[in-house]
């Protein structure tokens, strides 16, 4: 009867673990850094999706105004050295700011739903 090791082994890909551990620390680090720079106060990060190689990470928010995405450009070397300290990856991916666009789109489906909602009120009326 052949025994596999399972100790090596992970209920979940590499992908899915290294996206959880930048989602993770570029949280905490913003944090830190919404103590000195007000424009990164408000941000919620809701994810994060790197390459295969993972030489590039598509870091998502709930929302991300004009100046919010100019406080992360301006702090981008900053966030990506904590990640480089802070995980024993080969690679530091270069990071980049997007809008979540399940939130978008959520956004967009509760509207819909709340316009149907009001027609069907003034219908009844």
């Amino acid at each position: 009867m052949a025994h596999s090791s399972s100790s090596n082994k992970h209920p979940y890909p590499r992908s899915a673990r290294v996206n959880k551990i930048l989602t993770e620390i570029i949280s905490e680090e913003l944090m830190r850094m919404a103590d000195v720079d007000d424009r990164l106060g408000l941000l919620t990060v809701t994810g994060v999706s790197t390459t295969e190689d993972v030489r590039q990470a598509v870091v998502f928010f709930d929302s991300l105004d004009y100046e919010a995405r100019e406080a992360l450009e301006d702090r981008r070397a900053q966030l990506q050295a904590a990640v480089n300290a802070q995980t024993r990856m080969k690679r530091t991916p270069k990071l980049q700011f997007m809008v979540d666009p399940a939130i978008a789109s959520g956004m967009a489906v509760e509207e819909i739903l709340r316009r149907k909602s009001h027609e069907e009120s003034a219908d009844e009326e």
